[in-house]
């Protein structure tokens, strides 16, 4: 079935691009078209409407629907049209309503062809109205009482500076997400700077790339996840080549709105203005960290940032890397920091994003150079007071039992140790080694 899109607001336009979408693409057509959409047969003013219409769209717009009435109700042909019908008594009214038809417009990475909201239900293999819900594109959940029909879990984390708050979908949302994250946001490209969250990358790949730099210079970008809105993922599913409705409810299945009940949650933290940053972002749709399509979608919104920096850094004859809202610049022949940070802060902001000051560090070659958790000055090493605690963690469990060391309430405390074995294997594996030997050595 294709799907129809009207739009309650504006009925009239609505009909309109119904009408201008099926059948030939022609201003002579659209004209003849609307005529009947309105039941107006001698209504010059539809013509000049066509007009700009086929001016503004020399293919029919198959995907883009919303782009389209824009189109009509900004037409000062259709503005004319509206008023000298009230001023008649006679204001514009739908006198027949046809089916417009939304499709793809080019793929452009091969995605699932995904031509109607329909289509989409059954790639998620949903019902209509279980699409409906799990997306919730009119944002019910944000002032209904917690319990468990909410979508996430919101727990609120206690840091320097701003609490962070984690949002986990629930499963099976989360599953949803997941196959939206392998199937449609794991074909699209990221771009070589970004280490973060992308297969083949880690922060080991990011922090070999600033190794023996004479100047380390790091940035931190302020709410990376919760500053991105949903018109910006709005925009990644759109450049997918999916219609309107279709990229509307993906939107929909990858953003949150904080209800109002855990943003009253906050804790203590941070500035004031940082803090009021933060809820602003919440309280709109953004993407939640927590989502596993979250890091992909931030990755894909933060293309046009990584380019104007890796830009940046060329002309600087410096390296750039990005680790989710971790910016690193280094060079062997040194930095301007001031400079730098002045380019980079606005650079930032030109494209969504804002730097958090207080996490600024300019490291040069006689101090000690992290990137990413791993010392570079050298080579790529985890730090020595990381390693020494983990051997003296994986120590105190041969000898007195693990339970005893968990001391941070780790719900899985073996996974946990092994994940941290494991990092250090990967950086360094003599060091690796000696710790995954005393691990084997633990009664579990």
């Amino acid at each position: 079935m294709p799907d129809r899109w009207v739009e309650p607001a504006d009925p009239v336009a609505a009909a309109l691009v119904a009408a201008f979408l099926d059948g030939p693409w022609t201003a002579k057509d659209l004209a003849l078209r609307g005529r009947r959409a309105v039941g107006r047969p001698r209504a010059g003013w539809l013509r000049p409407l066509a007009e700009r219409v086929v001016e503004r769209f020399p293919r029919p717009p198959v995907d883009e629907p919303r782009a389209l009435q824009a189109c009509v109700v900004g037409s000062e042909a259709y503005g004319k049209a509206r008023s000298a019908a009230a001023r008649a008594g006679e204001p514009l009214r739908v006198a027949h309503l046809a089916t417009a038809t939304t499709g793809m417009g080019r793929n452009r990475w091969g995605v699932p062809p995904l031509d109607t909201v329909g289509d989409l239900a059954t790639f998620l293999e949903l019902e209509d109205g279980e699409l409906d819900w799990f997306a919730d594109v009119r944002r019910r959940q944000v002032r209904a009482p917690a319990g468990p029909l909410h979508h996430y879990r919101s727990s609120w984390r206690v840091k320097r500076g701003a609490p962070r708050l984690l949002e986990a979908p629930q499963p099976r949302l989360k599953a949803l997400q997941r196959r939206v994250l392998h199937e449609v946001l794991a074909r699209f490209p990221v771009h070589d700077a970004a280490h973060g969250f992308v297969p083949g990358r880690s922060p080991l790949t990011g922090a070999w790339d600033h190794v023996l730099a004479r100047t380390v210079v790091r940035f931190d970008l302020e709410g990376f996840f919760a500053s991105v809105a949903a018109g910006r993922v709005f925009g990644v599913f759109r450049q997918t080549g999916y219609p309107e409705p279709v990229a509307h409810l993906l939107t929909g299945l990858t953003t949150h709105v904080t209800p109002l009940a855990v943003l009253r949650e906050m804790p203590e933290g941070g500035a004031g203005d940082e803090r009021h940053r933060l809820r602003r972002h919440l309280s709109r749709a953004h993407l939640p960290q927590g989502a596993p399509t979250s890091p992909a979608l931030a990755n894909l919104v933060a293309l046009g940032l990584d380019r104007r920096l890796a830009g940046l850094a060329r002309s600087l004859g410096a390296t750039c890397t990005r680790y989710a809202d971790d910016l690193t610049f280094s060079s062997v022949d040194g930095l301007d920091p001031d400079r730098l940070h002045r380019a980079v802060a606005r650079i930032a902001a030109d494209e969504g994003f804002r730097l958090n000051e207080a996490k600024t560090r300019v490291r040069g070659s006689g101090a000690r150079q992290v990137v990413t958790g791993l010392v570079v000055n050298e080579r790529p090493n985890v730090p020595r007071e990381e390693f020494d605690r983990l051997k003296a963690t994986l120590h105190n469990c041969v000898r007195h039992g693990p339970d005893g060391q968990n001391r941070d309430g780790h719900p899985d405390f073996r996974a946990h140790l092994l994940g941290r074995v494991a990092r250090v294997e990967s950086v360094n594996p003599a060091k690796g080694r000696r710790l995954r030997s005393s691990f084997d050595a633990i009664a579990w």
